[in-house]
């Protein structure tokens, strides 16, 4: 198989698609759907005239493309065309929809994109603009998870804390596009948690809360990253944190600890801390040994290490570290953070340039390089969250 040639047509393909009235995105997913099935066919079945065979396939990939899109466009229309039902009983069928969303046949991602389009109402466009993928292949997305829960037994539905487990995979996407994801998750969970009356249902509408009251102090003027401890609390939205403490309340009072339960309680001694030098470490490390016992997360145990050199200094912070393993998303940064509070400046400086290079969003990444950065010239200690 020749991919030096295959790389060398593709521009040249995608012209002639577009020159035929494709759009770009649309001609871009035919030429690539074509060069698969090159590499499949092609050695055992070399073309006379491989430029050729390409157009005629990637033509053939965009008109299936289309006809299934306007045919689904078509079902979407009939759908919304139909006239509103007329009175009926109340019913749990939007409850139903919920556990079936959450189905443990499906993936997490799957489960998420039914969840808002089944439960939340959201159109197939909207949820492509949210995670930044075409239409055509979150419609395709959707279709298979439809299928999947389709072809299962329906007496299999996701439990509770499958469900939960959706909706909080919801909410941690955030926001983009026409659609505020995290909005629209705290809007689902409330719906959920005003028909059934589960304690962690409870828990993790607290804790959406929470942290949504914080949201318009997250970010800074320039698009980059506000650490917890230097936001801006005025801020804050305090209904919200009301809210949230007054759910979170309820949900404890019922003596059935869940891990929601327990983040939300972290949560909401950060909310109710003035100040960031006020915060009430203690309790918070308390909170963590309570999660981390019901999780057994590592994840949950690195943020611990934060909360103990918070609590009991930087030392007892790193020795706590120590004991993870330093492979851990984030363990790196957390190191430098705790040197940088032992006074280990150099050290801090060269492990926020590693973290930085081992960050997953180019946000965390800026944030990481400008902490090495004022580090190195040698500036006042900064808190990160």
């Amino acid at each position: 198989m020749d991919e030096a040639l295959l790389r060398s047509l593709t521009p040249a393909v995608l012209g002639i698609l577009v020159r035929r009235g494709a759009d770009f995105a649309a001609a871009e997913d035919a030429v690539q759907d074509a060069l698969v099935e090159a590499i499949r066919v092609w050695p055992a079945d070399p073309p006379r005239d491989p430029k050729g065979w390409l157009v005629t396939a990637a033509w053939r990939k965009f008109i299936d493309a289309t006809r299934a899109e306007t045919a689904r466009k078509r079902r979407e229309d009939l759908i919304d065309a139909e006239p509103a039902p007329g009175p009926a009983q109340d019913s749990d069928d939007t409850l139903q929809l919920y556990f079936l969303c959450a189905h443990p046949s499906l993936t997490p991602s799957s489960a998420v994109a039914l969840t808002l389009r089944a439960v939340g109402g959201l159109t197939t466009r909207q949820i492509a603009q949210a995670y930044l993928v075409p239409e055509a292949t979150m419609a395709q997305r959707i279709s298979r998870a439809k299928k999947t829960i389709g072809d299962v037994r329906f007496d299999q539905p996701g439990d509770v804390a499958t469900v939960l487990r959706v909706l909080y995979l919801v909410f941690n996407e955030g926001y983009s596009g026409d659609v505020d994801l995290a909005a629209e998750a705290i809007r689902l969970t409330r719906q959920l948690a005003a028909a059934i009356g589960h304690p962690e249902v409870s828990g993790l509408l607290a804790l959406m809360l929470l942290h949504h009251a914080r949201r318009a102090s997250r970010i800074a003027a320039d698009g980059s990253l506000v650490a917890l401890a230097v936001q801006d609390r005025r801020k804050w939205d305090t209904t919200l944190i009301a809210e949230g403490v007054e759910i979170l309340q309820a949900a404890l009072a019922k003596d059935q600890l869940g891990e929601f339960q327990a983040q939300a309680a972290i949560a909401a001694l950060h909310a109710d801390a003035p100040a960031a030098e006020e915060t009430d470490w203690v309790q918070i490390v308390e909170w963590y040994d309570e999660l981390a016992a019901l999780t057994d997360s590592p994840v949950v145990r690195l943020n611990r290490a934060v909360a103990v050199g918070e609590a009991d200094g930087a030392r007892a912070g790193l020795k706590a570290l120590a004991e993870l393993d330093d492979s851990l998303p984030r363990y790196t940064a957390v190191a430098a953070y705790l040197h940088e509070r032992d006074g280990d400046l150099r050290t801090a400086a060269r492990l926020y340039v590693e973290a930085a290079e081992k960050a997953s969003n180019l946000a965390e990444r800026e944030y990481l390089t400008r902490q090495a950065a004022r580090l190195n010239r040698k500036g006042p200690p900064h808190s990160g969250e």
